[in-house]
């Protein structure tokens, strides 16, 4: 038990290390690389985009529902996002909306 409780700290102190390191390093945007700005602009976008590949790699276009409840959340996210660049918001009613179309339709 002592064993998994020190694996458990010492990981969460190499992650908290981990992402506060960054804002101590480059502490102002002059000394900042613009490979860290680039990155820092990039990988996010890239990250959601992983992410509905990820979720939608199972939709059966050609089964029940021709992916449709899929691509109507998929749509509701984006116009939600666009409008009010709230990703929680998005997030939250598109897989409120998804997940009662599908009860519905079970």
């Amino acid at each position: 038990m002592m064993h998994a409780l020190l694996l458990v700290l010492a990981m969460a102190a190499g992650t908290v290390l981990l992402r506060f390191l960054p804002f101590g390093v480059f502490r102002s945007s002059d000394r900042r690389p613009k490979i860290v700005t680039y990155l820092g602009q990039t990988l996010p976008p890239a990250a959601i985009g992983m992410l509905c590949v990820y979720c939608l790699r199972n939709v059966r276009i050609n089964g029940s529902g021709h992916g449709i409840p899929e691509i109507i959340a998929c749509l509701l996210v984006a116009v939600l996002q666009v409008k009010w660049h709230n990703a929680l918001l998005s997030i939250l009613t598109g897989t409120a909306f998804y997940m009662g179309v599908i009860q519905m339709t079970a």
